[in-house]
């Protein structure tokens, strides 16, 4: 599995696996929630306050209690218990900040995209910068209070996604359920590698 490895990672000791993996989806869908629940480390965050220069730019109609923005990105790190070791980037959710992703994907295996059922069409550039990049990712639901319920296969129809991409339901704000997600990704990418490359995981 060495070859697992993401050339922008770096080594956690001799016998480390390290990849690199994104957090990406619109603004204030919880990317920054997920990064804090899950890191083992102290989060770096670049968030700053809103303030009017952002009225008619971010539109906080459905996260009216939002009072900051990622305008760089959020860092963290999680060991999962098979050792692995993930180096997590959030990505800026607004528009005027996406010039920023291209930078961050170097060298990532493997993205989340994170929706609001509330907004969907916000996730749509998302899914279509790492359809494009052939990045493999997943779907996680944030069940935002009052979003209603919807099962995988919805979300799934409604975003015209391939049958192979994993959704999955999750509260970013609990340790556990954020990890959950992490891990989803982390199998998706496994087994997309080894489609693409029988041999991939045993170099």
């Amino acid at each position: 599995m060495e070859s697992v490895r993401s050339d922008a990672t770096a080594p956690q000791g001799d016998s480390a696996l390290t990849v690199k993996i994104l957090v990406a989806g619109g603004f204030g869908v919880g990317k920054t929630t997920l990064v804090s629940a899950v890191s083992e480390i102290r989060p770096l965050r670049t968030e700053e306050a809103l303030t009017e220069k952002s009225i008619g730019i971010d539109d906080t109609s459905a996260v009216s209690q939002k009072t900051t923005t990622t305008v760089a990105m959020d860092f963290g790190r999680i060991t999962l218990p098979n050792g692995l070791v993930l180096f997590v980037f959030g990505t800026p959710g607004q528009d005027r900040f996406w010039f920023m992703w291209d930078e961050l994907a170097k060298g990532a295996l493997g993205a989340v995209v994170l929706v609001d059922t509330r907004r969907l069409a916000d996730c749509f550039p998302s899914v279509d910068y790492f359809e494009r990049r052939n990045v493999p990712f997943i779907i996680g639901v944030n069940n935002f209070e009052g979003s209603g319920r919807h099962t995988p296969e919805q979300v799934r129809d409604a975003l015209d996604l391939s049958p192979d991409i994993p959704v999955i339901n999750c509260d970013v704000r609990d340790r556990e359920s954020a990890k959950k997600v992490l891990i989803t990704l982390v199998e998706h990418i496994m087994r997309t590698m080894s489609r693409r490359d029988p041999n991939a995981l045993t170099h």
